[in-house]
């Protein structure tokens, strides 16, 4: 289930820091001087401005997917949609954001958390992909 939606705008908001060097999740890195610069997330999460969207998700039928309730996802509607990418689709008449599997000549919009059944489109079935989730924005702490 989808909650809103949001039209990026550049910011006049002040900058957020970017680090020179990448972290890793492996094992640690001695901590240097690597404040490279700012950077605008725009850039880095939104390839083609005038087809992209960000839109709060609701529910937990992709958190295996690692998409929670409150997450951002940014929709790129120029993307053509593959198997196996995550979308926001209209099935009818409601929006929902699921992974779009294609197998044995069917479609299925399928969560990613076992409580939820997949939706197994039939020829009867209007499906409309509104664009591909390409990055998601996601709160670890809420406080």
């Amino acid at each position: 289930m989808i909650l809103a939606l949001y039209e990026p705008r550049p910011s006049k908001e002040t900058p957020v820091p970017l680090m020179r060097d990448s972290v890793p999740a492996g094992f640690p890195s001695p901590a240097a001087d690597c404040m490279e610069g700012i950077s605008d997330l725009n850039a880095h999460l939104v390839r083609r401005p005038a087809a992209t969207f960000i839109v709060r998700v609701e529910g937990d039928s992709m958190k295996g997917a690692g998409i929670f309730s409150g997450d951002l996802a940014v929709v790129d509607r120029s993307l053509p949609p593959r198997n196996n990418d995550i979308v926001i689709a209209v099935i009818a008449g409601e929006l929902t954001v699921k992974r779009l599997v294609r197998k044995r000549g069917q479609t299925i919009l399928s969560p990613e958390n076992p409580a939820y059944p997949p939706i197994v489109l039939r020829d009867e079935n209007d499906l409309l992909v509104w664009g591909v989730v390409s990055s998601v924005i996601g709160q670890l702490r809420t406080s």
